[in-house]
């Protein structure tokens, strides 16, 4: 929903390519791998200008990250870091349409820093798309999407074509892509250099950055509906690979009392950070926390102070815990995940396609009950109530 991320390559592409399960969890679809790019830092974006007319965004767009760094000159002018005027890769890979959409999130886990699916170019019967990616100059192309398609079960590596380019305003462009977001009337996802459509909604003021979550995915807006339904006031809630926060945030502006964010990535403690404040919400509302892995980042150095070891161990407290990830690590991680809820707590499952519902549906139907399932746009969430004592069949 997340993206100068180094530390998931080492644990998830083991997994992915072999077909295992992981056994860690995050906001899947975020970039995964390799020292950040040049023009993905976090930082924060300057004072927004006057909102103009919103234009409609390309088709399906995924950008990974919209945050960038400054220097500060002598006589106080803001400079944009010097690597935003570096070339760039633009990658068009032809794949099956039915895999589309999959793939092109896959993309964004293994090194691309964008990608758009192609819908106009050609007709609807028409058994293949084009997908629109870039790519930093320094990323192996041919690795990525590679490792990409295999993650999905794709056999073969796909065609594609290479072009370089020289740089793009990316400031402009990214900031440009995002719009406010109507999730349903009344809730709003609005960038932080936007301006809210409707004031007397309920607004939640994201800054991308380095984590996934602009509302903008099916995944997301299908768990922010759960938790618009879900929500009366005073729940305690867990957003289990928190990335932005926003699931987070918007479950204490529904009303919650307390919001737990969980990420394995310390860029997506620092987003969910910055979109808390952004919304007004201390760290007394809004817990975040870094979940050690096998080969993630050293907690002794520069992560221990996100790291909560206590607020990790705390089972059997939520009144809602929701995972917006992806199938391997659901199904992996199903007992932890399910464990964190109380009896009779609402499980909510997401970043799972219309086909992979079946597997999961049967996976936690030994933790769950009254299991319900919503979809968008071939995405679906899937949500049941916490058995008293799980299924021994």
């Amino acid at each position: 929903m997340s993206l100068a991320l180094s530390s998931l390559r080492s644990h998830f592409v083991k997994h992915l390519t072999s077909h295992n399960p992981a056994t860690t969890f995050s906001s899947f679809r975020r970039r995964i791998s390799r020292p950040p790019p040049p023009y993905f830092f976090f930082s924060s974006f300057p004072p927004p200008k006057k909102a103009q007319q919103p234009q409609q965004p390309p088709s399906r767009l995924n950008i990974t990250a919209v945050s960038y760094s400054t220097h500060q000159l002598s006589n106080g002018t803001a400079v944009v870091d010097d690597s935003f005027t570096s070339p760039y890769l633009s990658v068009r890979i032809c794949c099956p349409r039915r895999v589309s959409d999959v793939l092109s999130e896959s993309l964004l886990c293994f090194g691309a820093s964008s990608t758009t699916v192609d819908e106009q170019d050609l007709p609807e019967t028409d058994g293949e798309i084009w997908i629109s990616s870039t790519f930093d100059v320094n990323q192996d192309v041919k690795d990525c999407i590679s490792r990409a398609a295999d993650s999905i079960g794709l056999k073969g590596l796909p065609n594609y074509k290479v072009e370089m380019h020289d740089h793009t305003d990316w400031i402009k462009q990214t900031q440009e892509s995002f719009h406010p977001v109507e999730i349903k009337e009344g809730l709003w996802i609005v960038p932080e250099w936007r301006n809210a459509p409707d004031l007397q909604a309920i607004n939640i003021i994201l800054n991308p950055g380095l984590a996934f979550g602009t509302g903008e995915h099916p995944t997301t807006k299908l768990c922010l509906l759960l938790l618009h339904r879900l929500i009366k006031g005073g729940e305690h809630f867990l957003d289990y690979g928190t990335g932005s926060g926003v699931l987070a945030i918007a479950a204490l502006k529904f009303g919650a009392e307390l919001s737990v964010g969980f990420d394995i990535e310390p860029q997506a403690i620092t987003s969910a950070q910055y979109n808390a404040a952004l919304n007004g919400i201390g760290p007394d509302e809004l817990l975040l926390s870094l979940v050690p892995t096998k080969n993630g980042p050293h907690f002794e150095s520069e992560c221990q102070d996100s790291y909560d070891s206590k607020i990790i161990a705390e089972k059997d407290k939520y009144d809602v815990v929701i995972a917006n990830i992806l199938l391997y690590p659901l199904l992996d991680l199903a007992d932890r995940i399910v464990s964190y809820g109380k009896p009779g707590a609402t499980i909510g499952l997401s970043g799972i396609i219309s086909e992979q519902v079946p597997t999961v549906t049967k996976h936690y139907s030994q933790f769950l009950e009254d299991i319900n399932v919503t979809m968008m746009d071939d995405w679906a969430c899937i949500s049941g109530t916490k058995k008293t004592a799980p299924s021994t069949s």
